[in-house]
């Protein structure tokens, strides 16, 4: 989505049905492009400030107590990890350093976590890591 609107209330309209973007209309062309090529991948980007937002809505929100949703337990330990640092925000290259893996697997792991966990793509698992307790956001 792409939008001039920088409300909460936008963004959540937005994911609700079923949107991997959201970016604000003074995204420069470049970054537009880019944006474009990512959610064709398959993968979700979200503009800073709107990431920083649904971030803090999760907090003040009434979150799952972890181990309360059985859907974790589908994963193995390393699709755990994988989860982890997905909703930490590591790119799939960052990932397979950090796990001193190939991204081709890292691919792998991640497609078996948006499959596991039954969600459309990296930007619902992430809000299901943090509405789960996988992650906390970090204080600034």
């Amino acid at each position: 989505m792409l939008t001039t609107y920088d409300l909460d209330e936008s963004l959540y309209a937005a994911l609700r049905a079923g949107a991997s973007g959201f970016l604000l209309k003074d995204v420069r062309p470049g970054d537009l492009v880019e944006a474009i090529r990512v959610v064709a991948r398959g993968e979700a980007l979200l503009a800073p400030t709107a990431t920083r937002r649904l971030l803090d809505h999760f907090v003040a929100a009434d979150m799952t107590p972890p181990g309360a949703d059985t859907r974790l337990d589908r994963l193995t330990g390393r699709e755990r990890e994988v989860l982890e640092l997905l909703a930490r925000g590591a790119s799939n290259a960052e990932i397979a350093t950090h796990l001193t893996v190939a991204e081709a697997t890292v691919k792998t792991h991640v497609s078996a976590v948006l499959r596991k966990l039954d969600v459309r793509d990296r930007v619902q698992a992430v809000v299901l890591a943090y509405d789960l307790g996988v992650v906390r956001p970090r204080s600034s």
